[in-house]
């Protein structure tokens, strides 16, 4: 499997330091209000990874944080007339009902940044030894210009960004670029005691010291968007290998930007849109086929028309495993004919189509025209006579290959006709009653007063198919 190294800037191939483990820090939310579409990306993308990752048999140990203490933070507090502890919890929940609903699974853990103030502390008394940092009135900063590399992820000379950079009248630092390891306490702050004095973290501090307490000084993967390329990551890389002596990340992945329609997303543009507004309109696993649908590291266009494709994409699959599951219905269990048995080998291809894309760079775009490939030959050459060995291992396939991209997760394994309500029943079986009489006015009349709850009704000579629209 090769993956993209912004650190390097080319694919490599991707092998953990422990055979048996990748461990990755993934960028979490800062929770002051709903994530975006543009957040949602970046969970979506690398939740898909660590799938992936599962699916060749690897044990994941995933590490997303919540920030939950930060400038953004206080002073959403402040205009809610809140804590900040009580907009952090409001948040946490209101992003695990969205990500569930995106079927993001949990992290291996999820931690806080205020639940680990002892580490963040350590880890800046351990810059302050080494000579990387230096306190000012209760301050605490990173000197940028001590280490050597500053500017090896971003591609960028620390000349030049301190030529482009400026320091308010307020800081105290010795360089544009130095940094805030640790605040000291504002009037109405949230604060906590340090040897500097009371304060908080600053946030890229944050990261570094809760990536190396749960998994360790050099980890595999470290991901996020990529506005986080600079400062954010350019700093945690500086913080944590001029504490530790050691590389911190072998592999830097970053997803590409959510444009909305075709403009960069922005509140003042007036073009932002929450997870949440979104699914009021599309449900969930739109949102996240819709993401699935580019590459990782290509923009993406957010749309109407965009989103309305991914929705009818989706229901393209699902109609699929809709009439797979009403052809075991009377599939016959039988051996294979030499042309069943090759139907069958060319069936089995499309997975490695599936693998072989996804190896690429965990190339989703090629992986989803791989399943619609598979659907297309599912479509193509299954029929009634079809034997049950088949249809069934061809169903499977399909919902294997989904859950690997987190999709598919509103199959409940029952066909349309056995989710139905009782009321619904009753008119399928009063339309066949009026088909027998040849009343095939109340027949059509009935037909779409189904079609309007999203029922679709399909006479074949099997009987009556029962399609849900999703």
């Amino acid at each position: 499997m090769k993956l993209y190294n912004t650190l390097t800037r080319q694919k490599e191939e991707f092998t953990p330091i422990d055979e048996n483990e990748v461990k990755i820090y993934s960028c979490g939310p800062t929770v002051y209000n709903y994530f975006h579409i543009g957040n949602a990306r970046a969970f979506v993308v690398f939740d898909t990874l660590r799938r992936y990752l599962e699916f060749k048999g690897y044990k994941v140990k995933f590490v997303q944080n919540f920030t939950d203490i930060d400038d953004k933070m206080i002073l959403n507090a402040q205009r809610e007339n809140t804590t900040v502890k009580e907009l952090a919890e409001k948040f946490i929940r209101e992003y695990f009902t969205d990500a569930e609903g995106l079927n993001i699974k949990k992290a291996t853990v999820h931690p806080r940044a205020t639940e680990n103030i002892d580490a963040i502390i350590e880890t800046i008394k351990k810059l302050v030894d080494n000579g990387y940092a230096y306190e000012v009135d209760g301050d605490v900063y990173f000197e940028a210009s001590k280490f050597a590399e500053y500017g090896k992820l971003s591609k960028q000379n620390l000349e030049e960004l301190e030529a482009g950079a400026r320091i308010s009248v307020e800081e105290k630092k010795k360089h544009p670029m130095d940094f805030a390891l640790w605040k000291a306490q504002k009037p109405g702050e949230p604060a906590w005691d340090s040897p500097w004095g009371k304060g908080r973290p600053g946030w890229h501090i944050e990261c570094s010291a809760m990536a190396n307490r749960y998994l360790g000084e050099t980890i595999d993967i470290h991901s996020g968007g990529q506005d986080l390329v600079f400062p954010h990551h350019e700093n945690e890389i500086a913080q944590s290998e001029a504490a530790n002596g050691k590389p911190f990340a072998r592999f830097w992945l970053h997803n590409g930007f959510v444009n909305i329609d075709n403009e960069k997303m922005s509140k003042s543009a007036g073009n932002f849109f929450t997870v949440r507004e979104i699914a009021q309109q599309y449900d969930y696993e739109v949102i996240r086929f819709f993401i699935l649908s580019a590459h990782y590291r290509n923009p993406i266009n957010f749309s109407r028309e965009q989103m309305d494709q991914a929705k009818s994409g989706l229901e393209r699959i699902y109609n699929c495993i809709d009439n797979l599951k009403y052809l075991l219905k009377t599939a016959q269990d039988r051996a294979l004919t030499a042309d069943e048995v090759l139907q069958m080998q060319k069936i089995d291809s499309f997975e490695q189509k599936f693998i072989e894309a996804m190896d690429d760079d965990l190339n989703t775009a090629d992986g989803l025209a791989a399943i619609f490939e598979l659907v297309k030959e599912a479509n193509t050459v299954l029929g009634p006579e079809s034997p049950r060995e088949i249809i069934s291992h061809t169903l499977q396939l399909i919902k294997k290959l989904g859950g690997v991209l987190g999709l598919l997760y509103r199959d409940s394994g029952k066909d349309a006709e056995e989710e139905l309500d009782e009321e619904i029943k009753q008119l399928i079986e009063k339309r066949q009653q009026a088909r027998k009489e040849k009343n095939y006015a109340l027949a059509d009349k009935i037909r779409d007063e189904l079609k309007e709850k999203g029922i679709i009704l399909e006479d074949t000579p099997q009987g009556v198919k029962v399609t849900r629209r999703k």
